[in-house]
Protein backbone atom coordinates (compact mmCIF):
# COMPACT_ATOMS: atom_id res chain seq x y z
CA UNK A 1 0.00 0.00 0.00
CA UNK A 2 2.96 2.29 -0.46
CA UNK A 3 1.62 5.47 -1.98
CA UNK A 4 1.81 9.10 -1.08
CA UNK A 5 -1.50 10.35 0.27
CA UNK A 6 -0.56 13.99 -0.31
CA UNK A 7 0.47 13.29 -3.91
CA UNK A 8 -2.92 11.76 -4.61
CA UNK A 9 -4.71 14.62 -2.82
CA UNK A 10 -2.88 17.08 -5.09
CA UNK A 11 -4.00 15.17 -8.21
CA UNK A 12 -7.71 15.16 -7.31
CA UNK A 13 -9.93 17.51 -9.32
CA UNK A 14 -13.21 18.73 -7.87
CA UNK A 15 -16.50 19.52 -9.58
CA UNK A 16 -19.47 21.11 -7.82
CA UNK A 17 -23.17 21.06 -8.58
CA UNK A 18 -26.46 21.71 -6.87
CA UNK A 19 -27.43 19.06 -4.37
CA UNK A 20 -30.73 17.25 -4.81
CA UNK A 21 -33.44 16.49 -2.28
CA UNK A 22 -35.07 18.54 0.45
CA UNK A 23 -33.45 21.62 1.91
CA UNK A 24 -35.42 24.65 0.79
CA UNK A 25 -33.79 27.69 -0.74
CA UNK A 26 -30.26 26.73 0.35
CA UNK A 27 -30.34 23.69 -1.96
CA UNK A 28 -31.81 25.70 -4.81
CA UNK A 29 -29.17 28.41 -4.84
CA UNK A 30 -25.87 26.90 -3.61
CA UNK A 31 -23.65 24.28 -5.19
CA UNK A 32 -22.90 22.08 -2.21
CA UNK A 33 -22.61 18.70 -3.96
CA UNK A 34 -18.95 17.85 -4.65
CA UNK A 35 -17.45 15.24 -6.96
CA UNK A 36 -13.84 14.17 -6.44
CA UNK A 37 -12.32 13.08 -9.76
CA UNK A 38 -9.02 11.20 -9.93
CA UNK A 39 -7.42 9.64 -13.01
CA UNK A 40 -5.69 6.30 -12.39
CA UNK A 41 -3.51 6.23 -15.50
CA UNK A 42 -2.19 9.80 -15.18
CA UNK A 43 -1.09 9.52 -11.54
CA UNK A 44 2.54 9.54 -10.50
CA UNK A 45 1.76 8.35 -6.97
CA UNK A 46 1.32 4.69 -7.98
CA UNK A 47 3.54 2.25 -9.81
CA UNK A 48 2.34 0.09 -12.72
CA UNK A 49 1.58 -2.94 -10.55
CA UNK A 50 -0.55 -0.84 -8.18
CA UNK A 51 -2.41 0.74 -11.10
CA UNK A 52 -3.19 -2.71 -12.55
CA UNK A 53 -4.44 -3.99 -9.18
CA UNK A 54 -6.57 -0.89 -8.75
CA UNK A 55 -8.05 -1.18 -12.24
CA UNK A 56 -9.01 -4.79 -11.48
CA UNK A 57 -10.44 -4.20 -7.99
CA UNK A 58 -12.53 -1.07 -8.67
CA UNK A 59 -13.44 -1.61 -12.31
CA UNK A 60 -17.14 -0.94 -11.58
CA UNK A 61 -16.33 2.56 -10.25
CA UNK A 62 -14.14 3.61 -13.20
CA UNK A 63 -15.50 5.52 -16.19
CA UNK A 64 -14.26 5.27 -19.79
CA UNK A 65 -11.51 7.88 -19.13
CA UNK A 66 -10.00 5.71 -16.34
CA UNK A 67 -11.31 8.15 -13.73
CA UNK A 68 -12.77 7.36 -10.35
CA UNK A 69 -15.54 9.79 -9.43
CA UNK A 70 -16.74 9.93 -5.82
CA UNK A 71 -19.66 12.23 -4.98
CA UNK A 72 -20.70 13.66 -1.62
CA UNK A 73 -23.77 15.72 -0.83
CA UNK A 74 -24.55 14.84 2.80
CA UNK A 75 -23.30 18.02 4.44
CA UNK A 76 -24.74 21.49 3.95
CA UNK A 77 -21.38 23.07 3.18
CA UNK A 78 -19.31 22.59 0.06
CA UNK A 79 -16.09 22.47 2.07
CA UNK A 80 -17.32 19.59 4.25
CA UNK A 81 -18.58 17.65 1.21
CA UNK A 82 -15.19 18.17 -0.43
CA UNK A 83 -13.49 16.64 2.61
CA UNK A 84 -15.95 13.71 2.68
CA UNK A 85 -15.41 12.95 -1.03
CA UNK A 86 -11.62 13.14 -0.67
CA UNK A 87 -11.64 10.84 2.37
CA UNK A 88 -13.87 8.33 0.59
CA UNK A 89 -11.56 8.27 -2.42
CA UNK A 90 -8.44 7.76 -0.27
CA UNK A 91 -10.20 5.01 1.75
CA UNK A 92 -11.21 3.28 -1.48
CA UNK A 93 -7.63 3.37 -2.74
CA UNK A 94 -6.20 2.11 0.56
CA UNK A 95 -8.65 -0.79 0.81
CA UNK A 96 -8.17 -1.75 -2.85
CA UNK A 97 -4.38 -1.80 -2.71
CA UNK A 98 -4.17 -4.15 0.29
CA UNK A 99 -2.71 -7.43 -0.87
CA UNK A 100 -4.40 -10.43 0.73
CA UNK A 101 -2.29 -13.37 1.81
CA UNK A 102 -3.08 -16.58 -0.06
CA UNK A 103 -5.05 -19.06 2.03
CA UNK A 104 -3.28 -22.25 3.02
CA UNK A 105 -5.47 -25.33 2.97
CA UNK A 106 -5.56 -27.17 6.26
CA UNK A 107 -7.44 -30.20 7.49
CA UNK A 108 -9.67 -30.01 10.57
CA UNK A 109 -8.17 -31.17 13.87
CA UNK A 110 -9.28 -34.44 15.48
CA UNK A 111 -11.02 -32.51 18.23
CA UNK A 112 -12.96 -30.41 15.69
CA UNK A 113 -14.08 -33.56 13.83
CA UNK A 114 -15.12 -35.18 17.13
CA UNK A 115 -17.16 -32.10 18.16
CA UNK A 116 -18.86 -31.99 14.76
CA UNK A 117 -19.86 -35.66 14.92
CA UNK A 118 -21.12 -35.29 18.51
CA UNK A 119 -23.27 -32.30 17.57
CA UNK A 120 -24.70 -34.21 14.59
CA UNK A 121 -25.56 -37.18 16.80
CA UNK A 122 -27.17 -34.87 19.36
CA UNK A 123 -29.28 -33.17 16.65
CA UNK A 124 -30.35 -36.59 15.36
CA UNK A 125 -31.40 -37.72 18.83
CA UNK A 126 -33.39 -34.52 19.31
CA UNK A 127 -35.20 -35.06 16.00
CA UNK A 128 -35.98 -38.68 16.91
CA UNK A 129 -37.56 -37.54 20.16
CA UNK A 130 -39.74 -35.04 18.27
CA UNK A 131 -41.06 -37.72 15.91
CA UNK A 132 -44.69 -38.64 16.27
CA UNK A 133 -45.12 -42.36 16.84
CA UNK A 134 -48.31 -44.17 15.85
CA UNK A 135 -49.15 -47.14 18.10
CA UNK A 136 -51.54 -49.85 17.00
CA UNK A 137 -53.65 -51.67 19.49
CA UNK A 138 -54.67 -55.07 18.12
Amino acid sequence: MNFSRTAIENEIRYRTSRSSGPGGQNVNKTETRVEAIWNIMETNALNTEQKDRLLEKVKTKINSNNEIIIAASEARSQLRNKQIAKDRLIDLLESSLIQNKPRKRTSPSKNAVKKRIESKVQKGELKKMRAWKFKRDH
